[in-house]
């Protein structure tokens, strides 16, 4: 369901809207007979097609020997991508800056120099102002290129040359420390996926060391950082703090991340997806923090950008939309407790999610599961749960993080016991219990929950309620130690015991 292999071709054909299958016929049928015409006659066999099928393919187009297949096939790839590139250059800065780029090129390689020099120092422009700094430096040596080999004149402007030379050197000094600063952001999200949140003082010490080790410290004196240099040191501090269970401090560095984004906003136009990054991680640690009011000032904020900008987006940030937004959004209804909206937004979103599934990360979608899941076991709907974390379970491919199985089997076995499938409890256990020992970043939390309810399976219910009195008192101690703040992340044991000891509370009165 989540890893099929799919011919790239067919993937892209069926990737385009109408208007872009609009604009590749357009494009395409500039083409007049012979063997241009054939990529046309495939582009349409293909498009009608539900799956990829080498045979139907060359069924339905007789004049094409199995052997000519895939050299069509490259070229109509190719001219699919030339098309969309067409359409594109009006909405990505960066295409635009190239294709100028690239026409000073074939101007220089006209012989008319001066033409392409005064190409570049307009294209240079437009590079500053929308941050591209690689393309900016890309620029400036191409100008040093032609002034080193011809007569240009303009050494006859004053400083004109210095001007050119020391512009040259601070991009190149930009371009080297935000390589640096990239780095570094990658090197510590790194640490998190690789080791997960720290959970004793040894570990507190590694991520200090290495830490501090590869932040490229020498750049962040004696000048003013560049936009995305700020954007990836903020989010190494981020992931940092996050890794250190911090979620106060992760949440301070996300707030600077997307209020960069406010100081300059012609870069959301560039880089949509980054914006709506940073909005995403900074929904998810005040969810953590249980920030209901700020949750909600972001949230519209997200929910604004992404219906006031839906021309502006690809679909590949239309799939980043539907992702961060949709979760952001379950959370909402999760932090606000409004369980029986989230029941009615599931079935919104379970509407949209095939329309993504297929290029979205496996993880991305089970996470959905788990949110829908969740939701439903506050509802108290055990069994409506249970499906879908039967799908988290289940799955044979791809690989999941740690903490989302752990949740899942561990809300699995929860759900079994409110439905009193005690046995199931039993039967279960073992591997829950081998996927915990296998993990190396567990806290004490899912242990003795997975313990307490093996102790719950094979003693008499009348004993059920003094056996959650005596779990409480065990988590009231366990849950000051400061390594257990991650357990209550997703699933909230003492919610769950609380909710049992109330029940019995109420049938005492």
């Amino acid at each position: 369901m989540f890893n099929s292999q799919k011919d790239q071709l067919f993937s892209l054909i069926k990737s385009l809207t109408k208007a872009e299958k609009r604009s590749f016929k357009l494009y395409a049928n500039r083409f007049q007979g012979g063997a241009d015409t054939k990529f046309i006659q495939l582009f349409d066999v293909i498009d009608r097609l539900a799956e990829y099928d080498e045979q139907e393919v060359l069924k339905r187009l007789p004049e094409v020997k199995k052997k000519h297949l895939p050299n069509l096939k490259r070229h109509l790839y190719k001219q699919i991508l030339t098309s969309l590139r067409l359409i594109y250059i009006q909405k990505n800065i960066d295409i635009q800056i190239r294709e100028q780029l690239d026409f000073a090129r074939i101007l220089y390689g006209k012989g008319m120099y001066m033409q392409s020099l005064r190409m570049l120092d307009r294209i240079k422009k437009i590079a500053v102002d929308h941050h591209q700094d690689l393309l900016h430096l890309e620029i400036l040596e191409f100008q040093k290129m032609i002034e080193a080999r011809h007569i240009t004149r303009s050494r006859l402007v004053e400083n004109k040359m210095e001007a050119l030379l020391d512009e040259a050197a601070q991009r190149s000094f930009i371009a080297h420390s935000n390589n640096l600063f990239s780095n570094f952001n990658i090197q510590v999200h790194g640490w998190y996926i690789q080791h997960g949140h720290v959970n004793n003082e040894e570990e507190i010490s590694a991520i200090n060391e290495y830490f501090h080790e590869n932040r490229p410290s020498e750049f962040l004196h004696n000048r003013k950082l560049t936009f995305f240099e700020k954007a990836n040191l903020f989010q190494a501090y981020m992931w940092y703090h996050y890794i250190l269970l911090d979620f106060e401090g992760a949440a301070r560095y996300a707030r600077q991340w997307a209020g960069l984004f406010h100081t300059q906003p012609q870069i959301r136009e560039k880089d949509p997806d980054l914006y709506m990054r940073s909005l995403y991680y900074l929904l998810v640690f005040l969810y953590l923090l249980r920030e209901k009011e700020e949750f909600a000032h972001y949230l519209e904020e997200f929910q604004q950008f992404e219906a006031d900008n839906q021309d502006l987006l690809n679909d590949n940030s239309r799939m980043i939309a539907f992702t961060y937004l949709n979760l952001s959004r379950l959370n909402y209804y999760l932090v606000s407790k409004d369980f029986q909206g989230g029941e009615q937004f599931i079935a919104k979103v379970k509407a949209q999610l095939p329309r993504y599934q297929e290029y979205t990360d496996v993880h991305r979608i089970l996470l959905f599961y788990f949110k829908f899941a969740y939701l439903y076991f506050c509802l108290r709907k055990f069994e409506k749960a249970l499906e879908y974390l039967n799908q988290i379970i289940h799955l044979k491919s791809g690989h999941l993080r740690d903490d989302l199985q752990i949740n899942a089997r561990l809300l699995h076995l929860i759900c079994h016991y409110d439905l009193n499938n005690f046995d199931m409890i039993d039967y279960l256990a073992p591997s829950v219990n081998r996927l915990l020992d296998n993990s190396s970043d567990v806290s004490q939390l899912p242990r003795l929950t997975l313990r307490f309810l093996e102790a719950l399976s094979k003693s008499p219910p009348l004993e059920h309620p003094k056996a959650f009195a005596a779990f409480q008192s065990q988590l009231k101690i366990i849950m000051q130690e400061p390594f257990e703040r991650k357990s209550l992340n997703y699933l909230d044991i003492p919610a769950w015991v609380e909710g049992h000891l109330g029940v019995v509370r109420k049938e005492r009165v």
